[in-house]
Parts: C-alpha cells; structure tokens; sequence
C-alpha cells in the first residue's frame, strides 16, 4: 500500500514521477466516477502513471481501462498537480513526487466493471465524496472539476 507523506518541500526525497486521473462525469454532470483501491481501501479517479512511450491522454484512457474496464475518450485538461509539499512511499521502497494531469474523460465503450486493482466503482456527487474514505491528494481535483472552470488550474 503506498503512503502519502506530507512536509516542507519533502518532493526533494523522491524522484519525479508523471501520473494522470480521468474525471468521468455522468450525463447530468451531477456525479463523477470513482474507483475503490484494493491496496488501501480508499476511493480515488482512476488513474496511474505514464509509461515511457505513451502520450498523457494515451496513459490517462489505458489507466481507465485497466482499472474499469471502461474505453475513454480524453476530452480536455483540467487541472495540472504538483505539490512540492507531498511524497507517496511504496511498499518497494520508490518514493515519488508526482506531477498529476487530470483530464475529463467520456465513455466511448463499456462498462464499469472490476479489476486486480479496483474492488468497488460508483458514481458520486459532491456531497456524498465527502462522506468517503478519499485519498487525500485526490480531493483537490475532485473539487476542481466541479467548479466547471473553462481554463484548467494549475496547482
């Protein structure tokens, strides 16, 4: 299970790391997806690092599919995360600080099912995240993406 460590500028004890997160809202925009962890039990936007050799849209859909079985579309960027003030230890030992795009994201195929990585998947609306078990780092950009704002924000 990684673990979310927070200080002054503790970034400096990891190595970078490129991740993104896909916010699938359902068709009234009411609601967003979120995904049950099966290391950590807790709720987050499906996601995950980028491999060498793919885009930032091409890792944010593969992510979603892995982990919902869900084909997306990347529609556009929505808020660009890098707190300098946050290191996520590993089990192996990597330690990371993570420059995260989030993007919106629309089905294209599919549905949402189960993986090795996801126990649990629903659709949530403001009120009821803040009654989740949610990763820390990812209310930020829960929140960003609902306040609707046209340019992304940059955090």
């Amino acid at each position: 299970m990684a673990r979310l460590i927070y200080g002054n500028r503790i970034g400096k004890q990891g190595r970078l790391r490129a991740g993104c997160s896909a916010t699938i809202f359902d068709p009234a925009r009411r609601k967003i997806l979120l995904t049950r962890r099966t290391d950590n039990d807790q709720w987050c936007l499906p996601g995950g690092g980028m491999d060498p050799g793919e885009s930032a849209a091409e890792a944010c859909a593969r992510e979603v599919l892995e982990e919902t079985g869900l084909k997306v579309q990347i529609v556009r960027l929505l808020g660009v995360y890098s707190n300098p003030d946050l290191l996520i230890e590993y089990p192996d030992g990597n330690r990371f600080q993570i420059l995260a795009l989030n993007f919106e994201a629309h089905i294209t195929d599919g549905d949402p099912g189960l993986s090795q990585e996801v126990s649990d998947i629903g659709y949530f609306s403001p009120e009821e995240i803040d009654q989740l078990d949610l990763m820390s780092h990812h209310r930020e950009r829960i929140r960003d993406a609902f306040a609707d704002q046209a340019a992304a924000f940059i955090r």
